[in-house]
């Protein structure tokens, strides 16, 4: 049997929940928006440490400039997203509550790109590493892994798997499926590089079988691509069923192994990357423009008019907001990514930065939660739950901050996705609760507990 697998009768994701459809931009075309007056660049946009601010007021920058440089081996350099000049060095606080430095840069409407970018090139997995460092590129799908991480394998690593993710899971972001509709041949050309420099088998590009365009584009890509590498490349169509975007449960789905706690994606053989990740490095190669924009979609019941959006990084979520048409009604939440496992904003002078992948606004009515009532023990929230936890017991550990229990119960294991809550005929905040239980077990693990 192969390395990691598991029988194939146990190879659909367990758990789960069938959310609603709600694409309602999947038929939009993708539009750039024009450059806005002015950016705001956070330095922690990844996983791992911030970088650190290498310009300073009154400097002159161009797209593509480094503003900021790493610190660690985990993490991922920021580049400036438009020409202009330097406002200032700030604080700023993030959606999780953290703060860190960002660069505002004023936009001279240009867009020039700096003299420093320059086409790499990669024929081997030293140059391809390096390259995605100098890229910027983390994971595009929402986790923000500094990808040249990922892909920097040891000696010791056997991955013979790559699987793309083009899941897209979440109710109402589109932006993927745009991508593998509107950027084929990026998106092989991203692929077959990393297959060609990792001496990588196959690849599986996964998708919903709630996005047939897609499968019909990449299959179409696959199939007349004249390169050797993508005979070996299998457009999956998997079922549909949330949260199978989450890189364990799609290697799952894709391949029957099994990636067990503590192990990483490489242990079963595999490589698990974003469709618009393996894209932008198709582009970036042919280009050497670093990351510097995102496409993003914006919808929700308050937007007048949501949209497949390509945006530079650090522009503010009210500037996109209002070239959507403004808000048709109050907004009463306000979203970066999808209802399921996106971050609530207190306003719209945040700035989009690299994983994020919407922008949802909700009027009070899909806004507005149920009060929760007591647990009625049904069950469901372990039925739901992809990572077989019981997410009942865990919230009684909580309330008790029992970290013997919350570890018994292995609440670490959680990938906040989010379902417990969602089939909870209690309305019982119980992914809240999950993320209590894993920040009582860090503490508990620094304390030496």
């Amino acid at each position: 049997m192969a390395k990691g697998s598991i029988p194939l009768f146990s190879r659909f994701v367990r758990g789960g929940v069938k959310v609603p459809h709600n694409k309602n931009t999947a038929s939009c075309q993708t539009v750039e928006m024009p450059c806005p007056d002015r950016v705001v660049i956070p330095m922690q946009q990844h996983i791992g440490a911030p970088c650190k601010v290498v310009v300073k007021p009154g400097d002159a920058v161009a797209v593509g400039d480094v503003i900021g440089e790493c610190t660690s081996y985990i993490s991922a350099p920021v580049h400036a997203s438009v020409s202009g000049s330097v406002v200032r060095v700030m604080q700023v606080k993030l959606a999780n509550g953290s703060s860190c430095d960002a660069v505002e840069i004023r936009s001279d409407g240009e867009m020039r790109v700096s003299k420093n970018v320059k086409k790499p090139s990669v024929t081997n997995k030293k140059e391809l590493v390096e390259a995605v460092f100098n890229s910027g590129l983390v994971g595009l799908g929402g986790a923000g892994f500094p990808t040249h991480v990922k892909l920097d394998l040891s000696e010791n690593d056997t991955v013979d798997t790559l699987i793309i993710n083009c899941s897209e899971c979440e109710p109402y972001i589109t932006a993927d499926h745009r991508c593998a509709l509107e950027n084929t041949a990026d998106i092989i050309s991203g692929m077959v590089t990393v297959m060609r420099c990792l001496k990588i088998d196959r690849t599986i590009i996964g998708v919903e079988d709630n996005k047939p365009g897609a499968v019909r584009a990449l299959s179409n890509a696959v199939k007349i691509s004249p390169e050797p590498e993508c005979r070996n490349v299998e457009v999956k169509k998997l079922k549909t069923r949330y949260p199978q975007g989450d890189e364990k449960l799609l290697i799952k789905a894709c391949t029957g192994r099994a990636v067990l706690m503590g192990q990483l994606p490489k242990d079963s053989g595999c490589i698990v990357m974003n469709i618009s990740s393996v894209a932008f490095l198709g582009s970036y190669l042919k280009t050497g423009v670093p990351l510097i924009k995102k496409r993003i979609t914006v919808d929700g019941s308050a937007i007048s008019q949501p949209k497949n959006l390509i945006v530079p990084i650090g522009t503010l979520i009210g500037d996109i907001i209002e070239f959507c048409g403004g808000v048709k009604t109050p907004a009463y939440k306000l979203m970066y990514g999808g209802p399921m496992m996106g971050i609530a904003l207190p306003n719209d002078r945040f700035p989009i930065i690299k994983n994020n992948n919407a922008i949802l606004a909700f009027g009070e009515k899909e806004a507005v939660l149920p009060e929760p009532t007591a647990c009625i023990r049904c069950g469901r929230c372990a039925a739901h739950c992809p990572m077989h936890l019981i997410p009942e017991a865990v919230e009684k550990a909580v309330r008790l901050k029992d970290t013997v229990q919350l570890k018994k119960h292995s609440a670490e294991a959680c990938i906040e996705c989010g379902c417990c809550a969602y089939g909870c005929p209690a309305h019982r905040p119980l992914v809240q609760s999950m993320r209590v239980a894993k920040s009582l077990l860090k503490e508990a693990g620094s304390n030496g507990k």
